[in-house]
């Protein structure tokens, strides 16, 4: 992989990440539109730690409260701080996710052969969820707002999201469009729902990160390589950081229509090139 590769692919997950439409998708069929080499599951997954920093950095005063304040929830027998309540949220949302993705790791060890990493597969998924984003536009009652957000969040919201966020470990479906998606149906307005998916998201975007950083520590660096691996890293943080305060400030006056119609036509444009050949 060329350094200017590696920090192209890091921008596009810093822009693909936390905007409803995939990263992982956007990472396979950018390689696959200039001929490059698919950089693979683990560069994926490594360069997705940049997206941490950003989103950890860009929300850390929330973070230190919810943190001190569970702690203190602890300490006092205050179960029902909603700082509690919301570090529970996360916490039980995370483990479909790390449950799902173990039973991955332990039946299907080719996973990033998989033919569910197929681009017609991530097509058909971006097609599938721009039509579920499309429905949590028309029928999510969005009364729960963002100024509101710490005192009406559930537990149950961070369980039945975690649940949704699960079906991101299909390559297109895009783990911040699941919970998005969930978010709405749940009631959350728009903001609310991006605020939460992008807290939820931390500890699973984590560990999946540095599992497969560890794995490649272990293997080498191949052909990836080391600068490459800290240029992605790098973009990653910066675009991510951008597409983060830009989606928060758009969602506060606009809707997911956008996103609805990119997705759609990003999947049926797959499909025709796929068809086609120009694709494989």
């Amino acid at each position: 992989m060329e350094y200017w590769q590696a920090f192209i692919l890091g921008i596009v997950q810093g822009l693909t990440e936390f905007l409803p439409i995939s990263s992982t998708a956007h990472l396979k069929v950018v390689p696959a539109i200039f001929g490059w080499q698919d950089a693979g599951i683990s560069f994926d997954a490594v360069i997705q730690l940049g997206s941490i920093v950003a989103v950890v950095g860009y929300f850390w005063s929330d973070l230190q409260s919810i943190t001190l304040g569970s702690i203190k929830a602890i300490r006092e027998q205050d179960y029902k701080s909603q700082e509690f309540k919301l570090a529970v949220a996360i916490a039980l949302g995370t483990i479909p996710i790390l449950f799902g993705g173990l039973l991955i790791k332990i039946f299907v060890p080719d996973y990033d052969k998989s033919p569910l990493r197929s681009l017609t597969a991530i097509a058909i998924a971006s097609i599938v969820m721009s039509s579920l984003l499309a429905l949590a536009e028309v029928f999510g009652q969005r009364s729960r707002k963002e100024k509101r957000l710490f005192q009406k969040v559930r537990v149950i919201d961070g369980v039945l999201m975690g649940i949704a966020q699960t079906m991101a470990l299909i390559p297109g479906v895009s783990r911040s469009g699941s919970t998005l998606t969930a978010g709405l149906f749940l009631g959350l307005d728009r903001v609310a729902a991006t605020r939460f998916s992008f807290l939820l998201g931390i500890p699973a975007i984590t560990l999946a990160g540095l599992v497969e950083l560890l794995s490649i520590v272990k293997k080498g660096f191949g052909e990836v390589g080391l600068f490459q691996l800290a240029i992605g890293l790098l973009s990653s943080v910066i675009f991510s950081y951008l597409a983060i305060a830009w989606l928060l400030k758009f969602f506060q006056t606009h809707t997911t229509w956008v996103f609805v119609g990119y997705r759609l036509v990003f999947g049926t444009l797959l499909l025709v090139a796929i068809g086609s050949g120009w694709l494989k």
